[in-house]
């Protein structure tokens, strides 16, 4: 018999940590040719290219779309985005997969659902029915869910919300979120060794920061971010600061420059294009608050017992464990709540997000499903039927 061809599409370094272990068990599988895609900021020099971590971990790299612009306005993302279109509908046709799987709410995501939608090949999505008011995010995560064929949530409430967009009960599955899975099989730097690595000097105190546009609302991402900024002066010198460097998204050059500029007139930060997972865990296992906006604060730092500081809207609507701690992006409200972050004990913190067995669970009903494919057509259900 054939194999299915599976192929998982990743645009990131960060994304890809959370497929990993999911595209371990795909290779595995006698029954399965796995087909890689990279694309995204994989791809870009300006965000490491990444796409050689992929090769690195031993997988093969069936192809490559070229997608992401040099500039982040909206013009250009939405440019590509087209470019995202073309390329993937090019790729889908080349590879003729089975399925697709996509994870997450990326810009370039949406282009890889929109042309496998229309080449008529089913999607299995990961991560939809979650909630984020402060970032376009929401809307394209929301617009995965109408396209995808299989559903697979990091928990109920995010189940229920899928099935009232109209998706078949049937074919949603919580899950739990597949990077506390990364976290359970990695072992993790010892402090000395991630000095070293990083070139930081730990202090008393010390804080990892990742913030990323805001891509909502009423104030320029620079605004809140120089509200961070800010804050993070005032801690002092014996606060030490590792910055990772923020996404593709609309203003995230801006940022990033601001990192720079902020990193060169304090001998006690450092800063980082990507930390990718073995870093960026690490890291969260040595310091003593994790800052910023990233969804990776909500879904798997309160895995590693450590207090996550959530700054502004965009992450607004997810559901967040004990060990999280909101507030507004002014100064003085990061200030006091980083402050308050130092003397939070999270060893009895419980991750609402699962267990770390996610992966072996999408794996499980991936392989139940794929036999079925072409035998249902997806339809619409009405909430309660």
């Amino acid at each position: 018999m054939a194999k299915w061809k599976i192929c998982v599409v990743t645009g990131s370094r960060a994304e890809y940590g959370l497929l990993h272990d999911i595209m371990v068990g795909l290779n595995k599988c006698n029954d399965v040719d796995l087909q890689v895609v990279a694309t995204g900021m994989h791809l870009s020099p300006e965000f490491g290219l990444t796409y050689k971590v992929i090769e690195r971990d031993g997988f093969d790299i069936a192809a490559k779309v070229e997608s992401l612009l040099s500039s982040d306005t909206a013009v250009g993302v939405t440019k590509s985005m087209g470019l995202g279109m073309i390329g993937f509908a090019e790729v889908f046709h080349t590879l003729s997969p089975n399925l697709v799987v996509l994870l997450g709410d990326r810009f370039e995501i949406l282009s890889a659902a929109l042309a496998a939608y229309i080449a008529r090949i089913p999607i299995a999505h990961i991560g939809g029915g979650d909630v984020t008011e402060g970032a376009f995010d929401d809307s394209i995560r929301h617009s995965i869910t109408k396209l995808a064929s299989l559903h697979f949530v990091t928990h109920e409430a995010a189940r229920r919300r899928v099935c009232q967009l109209g998706e078949d009960p049937a074919v949603v599955f919580d899950v739990g979120h597949p990077g506390i899975d990364r976290i359970r099989n990695l072992v993790l730097l010892s402090k000395e060794e991630l000095a070293e690595i990083l070139k930081f000097q730990f202090r008393t105190n010390n804080v990892l920061v990742t913030y990323h546009p805001v891509t909502l609302g009423p104030r320029h991402s620079s605004e809140e971010f120089g509200e961070v900024l800010h804050a993070l002066h005032q801690l002092g010198e014996d606060v030490g600061i590792i910055f990772t460097k923020p996404n593709a998204d609309p203003e995230g050059r801006l940022l990033a420059n601001m990192i720079d500029d902020f990193v060169a007139n304090h001998a006690n930060a450092v800063s980082h294009t990507s930390l990718g997972q073995l870093y960026y865990f690490s890291a969260v296992q040595w310091v003593d608050a994790v800052v910023g906006n990233s969804s990776s604060g909500i879904y798997e730092v309160p895995s590693l017992k450590k207090p996550t500081v959530d700054i502004g809207d965009r992450q607004k609507g997810r559901m967040r464990g004990n060990s999280v701690v909101h507030c507004e992006p002014r100064a003085e409200d990061i200030l006091h709540a980083i402050q308050n972050a130092f003397q939070l004990d999270c060893q009895n913190v419980a991750n609402p997000y699962g267990d770390g067995y996610s992966s072996e669970r999408i794996l499980t009903e991936i392989m139940l499903y794929i036999p079925q494919l072409g035998k249902t057509t997806k339809r619409f259900c009405e909430v309660g039927n």
